[in-house]
């Protein structure tokens, strides 16, 4: 999926800001990516955000992250870089709030086993603070992360798509595991009705995991 917002003409900031996100990711992807190609994803991701961000001198932090990610799907989806460690996708209507809270499990008990990235159909304008809360209880931060779309080379990249209230707007490529999670949405809920939705997540979570043949990481037990 890819949306594109008007915006206004960049600060001196911002160009500068863009320009030395693109030498950083031109390091991180030589060899593998042209100049052109790097560029061109980071201008889009930086679109994608333009539209709603709260604070624009986050925008080109925001749009180097997602291209960053952006450009990693896409060299696995062509061959260029694969390491062999399964890859999943979460995705909820405005990346908020249930996406997250997996994301963060995910990252937490399967450590550099397993790669994880989460997106929305609906992108929020930020992450849901009471989801933000019920993490930090079981010590997982995920106060960083930031709503955004996905894209068709990160839905092509995943092993396993994981969908919660938002499978009608996901694609559905061949080769793809699909799994759609039915959980109440936390948006608007107080921290005692995000909780039990919380330790839901993580148990689909570590259920996945074992599918996948993923041990918990040493550091992560159970939380």
């Amino acid at each position: 999926m890819s949306q594109t917002y008007d915006r206004a003409p960049l600060t001196l900031d911002q160009q500068v800001a863009l320009t030395t996100a693109a030498t950083r990711l031109a390091s991180d992807f030589e060899g593998t990516f042209g100049q052109e190609t790097i560029e061109r994803f980071l201008h889009t991701s930086y679109d994608q955000f333009a539209g709603r961000a709260v604070v624009a001198n986050f925008l080109p932090l925001l749009a180097e992250r997602f291209a960053r990610q952006r450009l990693t799907a896409l060299a696995r989806v062509e061959g260029r870089s694969n390491d062999g460690r399964p890859t999943v996708l979460f995705l909820c209507v405005h990346n908020a709030g249930r996406s997250q809270m997996a994301l963060g499990f995910f990252q937490h008990h399967a450590g550099d086993d397993a790669i994880a990235w989460s997106g929305g159909s609906e992108p929020g304008e930020h992450v849901n603070p009471m989801a933000i809360a019920a993490m930090a209880e079981r010590g997982i931060d995920i106060s960083a992360e930031y709503p955004k779309p996905w894209t068709d080379e990160i839905v092509r990249a995943a092993d396993v798509v994981v969908t919660m209230g938002c499978g009608d707007a996901c694609p559905v490529f061949p080769g793809k595991r699909y799994e759609d999670w039915t959980l109440d949405d936390p948006a608007g809920q107080d921290l005692d009705a995000v909780r039990p939705i919380r330790d839901e997540i993580e148990h689909r979570v570590l259920t996945l995991l074992d599918q996948l043949g993923v041990s918990q990481a040493p550091s992560a037990g159970h939380s």
